[in-house]
């Protein structure tokens, strides 16, 4: 073990030069027990950690450098982990996908009720989401069949957070799952939605959550959140420009959909990163002229 000490600490080292500056702004995070013995597994661990990853996250990565590096012959510290295989993604096409949405879905209007759904719908925003917060069934299953309704003669594609029963009875386009909904789902229920032909679109904030998502094979990823927000309390920091695009580059099978405190000041740079649609909330509700704000980052995507 002595012998690899040494080449450990060089490769963990080389890691962090080729790839501190972009993960500058990350605190560091502790480095708890190593899952392998093998050296770029140990040396990539300890570098992703440094780099501010979450254990699980810097597992995957050091997990996916060292298949990296058996497949290449060599160790490459300049080469993030892009490749889906060296993560242990499903291979294409999917044994069992949900149904296909656009690989582009625009402009993601997140929004809190079936009336603003309608209302962006009108007004040309291409992907919407319900996202009704209540503990009332009746109240939910009206809102839902209600924004189903608004979108009606609109090609706006209608999402609904949550609460994927209600939409299968509405005849929702979709539904929307966060990591703590979709791990809930039994594997009967995981095999009813599929079948229902609903479009799912599942959040991640992470690595080990975009593999996670991976393995129900949705229709599209939303990754995030990309910059902080104040809609909802987060587990992780926000995760930023830099780990958006090495997400996009590995979930690059799958739409994408990047979300979380983004505004029209930040839509160049998020572009930047490959991601097919951006998700806005604030930008949107809180804005002055809805309509107007609407069109401004319609046209912020198509530029």
């Amino acid at each position: 073990m002595s012998n690899n000490q040494p080449n450990i600490a060089a490769m963990e080292q080389a890691i962090l030069q080729h790839h501190g500056a972009a993960y500058a702004n990350f605190p560091a995070q502790p480095v708890p027990a190593a899952q392998s013995d093998e050296a770029v597994y140990r040396a990539a661990f300890a570098a992703c950690s440094a780099l501010g990853f979450i254990a699980q996250d810097a597992h995957c990565l050091a997990r996916a450098w060292a298949a990296q590096t058996r497949r290449a012959g060599v160790f490459d510290a300049a080469h993030w982990p892009d490749e889906p295989q060296d993560f242990g993604l499903q291979p294409r096409p999917h044994a069992q996908p949900f149904a296909p949405c656009p690989q582009a879905l625009g402009l993601y209007a997140v929004l809190p009720d079936a009336a603003w759904v309608g209302r962006m719908a009108r007004a040309g925003v291409p992907t919407v989401q319900l996202r009704y917060k209540s503990d009332d069934a009746t109240a939910i299953a009206r809102e839902v069949r209600a924004a189903v309704e608004s979108v009606q003669g609109t090609p706006a594609l209608l999402f609904i957070n949550d609460h994927w029963r209600e939409a299968i009875a509405a005849g929702a386009y979709g539904a929307h799952l966060g990591q703590e909904d979709l791990d809930a789902l039994t594997p009967d229920e995981l095999r009813a939605l599929r079948a229902s032909g609903l479009r799912l679109g599942v959040s991640t904030h992470g690595y080990a959550e975009m593999l996670r998502a991976d393995t129900a094979s949705p229709s599209y990823i939303a990754m995030g959140a990309v910059f902080p927000t104040t809609l909802k309390k987060m587990a992780t920091v926000p995760q930023g420009v830099a780990r958006l695009a090495a997400y996009a580059r590995l979930m690059r099978g799958y739409p994408q959909v990047a979300i979380g405190g983004i505004g029209l000041a930040q839509f160049s740079e998020v572009r930047a990163t490959g991601v097919g649609s951006i998700a806005v909330v604030r930008a949107l509700v809180n804005a002055a002229q809805p309509e107007l704000a609407a069109a401004e980052l319609m046209a912020a995507l198509r530029s």
